[in-house]
């Protein structure tokens, strides 16, 4: 992105130089061919950023950091707008109707994790190495040729496979979202019962050919399981909200240049 091209930031006389904004927009998507795009949302960051912490000075605010998770604690940034929001927005509860009315809307949203009963052929490389891992693809085609789609066939063919499952048949048990590498469910997920992959899937662990066997869908979770979920998800929707109104707010009593608050 040529820096040139795009202009310096400016809030209430605050200076926001080309060279943040362009190392923030790493940090957003855009389309390949629009980098302005990324450009656009970086500016309008940096602008409510320097907006948030202008009125936290403003209203005498010391910063006060807090452990966000081990080893991550608030820049005094992070802590000065954390601390002018709490001290700016009010939230109202979230009420019991509320709750209720959300989770109505569409009980069958709310479900426990599907299970699937998966088989799978591993043949076993390091997918760094190219020779190793052009080898093993070699082999789970060749194993799949010989499967020729009839996976009724797969459990004899499995003891060819590189995983201690072959003693099985290649049978892998009852698997729930989570349980594997992510290449490995994406494929599981795509499969209909008694399907095969119809080409091997590489993951980490080297080529899989799998097999779904069955799958049992999750069931719709009773309100009181999922009412935690839907209260805390309420409350931030209501925070996101009060945010926005804040931000807003304080956007229309100042002087900016260079970056523009409408959603982009």
């Amino acid at each position: 992105m040529n820096v040139a091209l795009f202009p310096d930031v400016v809030v209430n006389g605050e200076t926001i130089p080309s060279a943040a904004i362009a190392a923030e927009a790493q940090n957003h998507t855009a389309p390949r061919d629009k980098p302005g795009i990324a450009w656009r949302k970086a500016a309008q960051a940096l602008a409510i950023r320097a907006l948030l912490l202008q009125e936290a000075r403003a209203r005498g605010l010391e910063p006060d950091p807090i452990e966000l998770a081990p080893g991550r604690v608030e820049t005094e940034d992070e802590a000065l707008i954390r601390g002018l929001l709490d001290e700016a927005l009010t939230i109202a509860p979230v009420t019991e109707d509320a709750v209720r009315a959300e989770w109505a809307r569409d009980p069958d949203r709310y479900r426990s994790a599907p299970l699937w009963d998966v088989s799978h052929i591993l043949c076993a490389c390091d997918p760094r190495d190219e020779q190793e891992r052009e080898a093993a693809a070699a082999r789970s085609v060749a194993l799949l040729e010989r499967l020729d789609g009839d996976a009724k066939g797969f459990a004899a063919v499995a003891r060819e496979s590189d995983c201690g499952s072959k003693a099985a048949g290649g049978h892998l048990g009852q698997l729930g979202p989570g349980d594997t590498v992510p290449e490995f469910e994406a494929a599981l997920r795509g499969l209909t019962e008694g399907g095969m992959t119809p080409a091997p899937v590489l993951s980490r662990h080297g080529w899989h050919i799998i097999r779904l066997n069955a799958t049992a869908p999750g069931q719709v979770l009773p309100y009181e399981t999922v009412r935690p979920k839907i209260a805390q998800a309420l409350e931030k929707a209501a925070w996101a909200r009060a945010s926005r109104t804040f931000v807003e707010t304080l956007a229309a009593k100042a002087d900016i240049t260079g970056a523009s608050l409408a959603p982009i």
